[in-house]
């Protein structure tokens, strides 16, 4: 039983990396026309009125108790910290410097996962993660030539995801999945809000199916993210979060016509061999 939990949570961590891929392609496609907290607003609409959904269907709460409340709302305001972090060094940065930079995330997840869950890190991990981000290396090819700052914000966007995370994977058996969803939404759509009111622009309506995109991938991502790190321990699943990179790299060279240079096949196919080591020492029942 174990064993296929851990297995559901690779197969559900790997949607999430897809589905984010695709929202970040459709951010790309919208991003000289759309400001950013119409995309935010977009990206999490959606989600709470599928959360919202669920969560009357199957009778659970909608916010939670109240004893988890100050670390619900920790957990949404570093995620909200983490989108928006993103989406300006996005703006603002090479792409392959920041896509670099924000996956420093699973390395801090694991360091946390450690510290605060308790939970054991396998002698695989480490050497799984360094070949993973090597991989990314070669997939982003950055060059660091960005502005300072752009840079700063990409890593703190790394450091807010793994807080956010590492407490997606403490609310285990404390906080129904789609409780912490609709937190997580209704932060993000009330703290957008104005924002989106007072800067909104109309879209045309190309750029109004790809907002509707980014929202129903948004919450695609998120719903597969969040029960990812409900089925697996996330200093072991974190790293299949890399593959994002991989399938960031196919699309971008199939729907944006981005070049696909044999380094990121090179990258790729590390990202790949760092996942099968993790799964292979980690996840499968000793024989």
């Amino acid at each position: 039983m174990v064993y296929e939990s851990k297995q559901m949570g690779i197969i559900l961590m790997l949607l999430a990396a897809l589905f984010f891929s695709i929202l970040q392609v459709c951010i790309n496609l919208t991003g000289e026309r759309i400001p950013l907290m119409e995309q935010v607003f977009f990206r999490n609409i959606i989600s709470m009125i599928i959360s919202f959904i669920i969560i009357k269907k199957n009778h659970v709460s909608i916010f939670g108790e109240k004893k988890y409340q100050p670390l619900l709302f920790m957990r949404s305001f570093f995620g909200l910290l983490g989108l928006v972090s993103f989406f300006y060094a996005a703006s603002r940065a090479a792409q392959a410097d920041v896509t670099t930079l924000s996956k420093l995330s699973p390395f801090l997840i694991t360091i946390l996962a450690y510290v605060l869950l308790k939970e054991k890190i396998a002698r695989i991990q480490v050497p799984a993660l360094i070949i993973a981000f090597i991989g990314a290396l070669f997939v982003a090819n950055p060059v660091f030539q960005s502005n300072l700052f752009p840079l700063f914000i990409a890593f703190l966007c790394a450091v807010f995801s793994s807080v956010s995370y590492t407490l997606l994977a403490y609310f285990k058996d404390k906080v129904d999945g789609m409780t912490v969803i609709m937190h997580f939404s209704t932060f993000c759509v009330l703290t957008s809000l104005p924002f989106f009111v007072m800067d909104f622009t109309m879209p045309s309506r190309m750029d109004f199916l790809l907002l509707l995109l980014i929202g129903v991938c948004g919450a695609c991502g998120q719903i597969a993210l969040t029960y990812a790190y409900r089925m697996a321990p996330a200093a072991e699943v974190s790293i299949y979060n890399y593959s994002g990179i991989l399938f960031s790299a196919l699309l971008g060279y199939y729907v944006l016509g981005e070049t696909l240079p044999i380094s990121s096949i090179i990258g790729g196919l590390l990202v790949i061999f760092a996942s099968y080591l993790t799964y292979r020492y980690s996840f499968l029942p000793s024989e």
